[in-house]
């Protein structure tokens, strides 16, 4: 899990989420969960329950998340940089620094631990038009 700009107990863990799922324990702390990730902590439960995280990997290996949000709308989430295109994300995390991340970048973090993510393979082309839809959506 590449979550290194996460602080270590965030870290910690997701690395014991997890354990638990790898021993069928199932056992997601929830209570953990809130007092590190704080409100954003259920919510981001409720859309991994809804298997609402799907992983989209290209043949070049590329990986980026997408994750349908409680409001029907899809936000793009990049792990490997700890980003989502959601508008929580860049008030509460870029601008107002209040949270580690948004409800979407930690069901990303926490469907990866639990094995719960969807996978659709696509093409370098469609990668790349999601990218481009991205852009022009912030621009």
């Amino acid at each position: 899990m590449d979550s290194s700009t996460l602080p270590a107990v965030a870290e910690e863990l997701l690395r014991e989420i997890k354990k638990a799922f790898q021993e069928t324990s199932h056992d997601t702390s929830s209570s953990r969960l809130k007092f590190i990730f704080g409100s954003c902590a259920v919510p981001a439960l409720d859309l991994v329950d809804q298997r609402s995280v799907t992983r989209l990997r290209s043949p070049s290996g590329r990986i980026l998340y997408q994750v349908l949000g409680s409001s029907g709308k899809l936000y793009t989430c990049y792990s490997s940089c700890h980003f989502c295109t959601c508008p929580a994300f860049g008030f509460s995390v870029l601008q107002k620094n209040e949270s580690l991340l948004c409800k979407h970048i930690l069901a990303v973090y926490l469907s990866r631990a639990m094995g719960a993510c969807q996978e659709l393979s696509v093409s370098e082309e469609q990668l790349a038009n999601i990218l481009l839809a991205e852009e022009e959506d912030e621009g």
